[in-house]
């Protein structure tokens, strides 16, 4: 009898969208496991933004408390993405990723301890922790849309995506903003770490959508990075409702089709 149901069986579960993290236990557990991740991740990702504002001017042991910040951001973000599909070019990504990431933490130290900084060096930092950063993204987005249910851990790790698409929006207007600085009209703000925090301010009144005005492009690549902040905000929302909402529904209805079939056998 199991032999005739479990085909039906296996395309019901597909076509609810459960995919193989309901298919396979082996997965689905290490999937629920990782959820206990997303909440210090969601954690580390708000810090930055706490203490942005008593780091810009790098007085004191500001510049010491940027860095451990932002390292155990980059080395939570390494722990809480680990690879879930198998590939043969599996292992050659995820060295490379985490060689990134063991190159934006020996940036972040060396400028510590290094007192004469250039803008030069800044730009790779920012340009490192950018590209560092878009990757995690997207590894989180995909983590979210094979996770087996959705809880309140999940919507941490969903809150902590959408928070690193600010932060990740901020470093890469600040790259910009040293590469070319009338791509952002920021007034008389000069210092480095000043322009991080209010170039990441206004990453997330563009992602947010408020657009106060205090702070506005002033040529074409401030522009153009003004829309694309704006597009990827609006997918990331659309893409992680769409995902999240499609898993709570597919797991309801999975468990209804478990209980019809527990009844049935009785």
């Amino acid at each position: 009898m199991w032999t005739r149901m479990w085909p039906a069986i296996d395309a019901k579960v597909r076509y609810l969208g459960l995919g193989e993290a309901e298919v396979f236990p082996s997965r689905r557990s290490r999937l629920i496991r990782l959820e206990r991740r997303f909440v210090p991740l969601l954690v580390t990702t708000l810090l930055p933004i706490l203490l942005l504002p008593w780091t810009a001017h790098g007085q004191g042991y500001a510049r010491l408390i940027l860095a451990v910040v932002i390292s155990a951001l980059i080395v939570q973000t390494m722990r809480s993405l680990p690879l879930l599909i198998p590939s043969p070019r599996a292992p050659l990504w995820v060295g490379a990723y985490r060689l990134l990431g063991l190159a934006d933490l020996v940036v972040v130290w060396w400028l510590v301890y290094e007192r004469r900084n250039t803008g030069e060096t800044f730009r790779v930092e920012f340009f490192l922790l950018s590209l560092f950063f878009v990757l995690s993204l997207a590894r989180l987005v995909r983590l979210l849309a094979h996770v087996p249910r959705v809880n309140v851990q999940v919507l941490a790790g969903a809150a902590a995506g959408y928070v690193l698409l600010g932060l990740t929006g901020g470093m890469m207007a600040t790259a910009l903003q040293m590469i070319d600085f009338h791509a952002f009209n920021l007034g008389s703000t000069a210092d480095h770490q000043l322009i991080l925090d209010r170039l990441t301010y206004y990453s997330f009144v563009t992602i947010s959508g408020l657009g106060y005005g205090d702070i506005v492009p002033t040529n074409a690549f401030g522009e153009r990075f003004v829309i694309l902040m704006g597009l990827a905000s609006t997918l990331y929302m659309a893409l992680l409702t769409g995902l999240l909402l499609g898993r709570f529904l597919g797991s309801q209805e999975s468990n209804f089709l478990a209980e019809d079939l527990d009844r049935g056998k009785d």
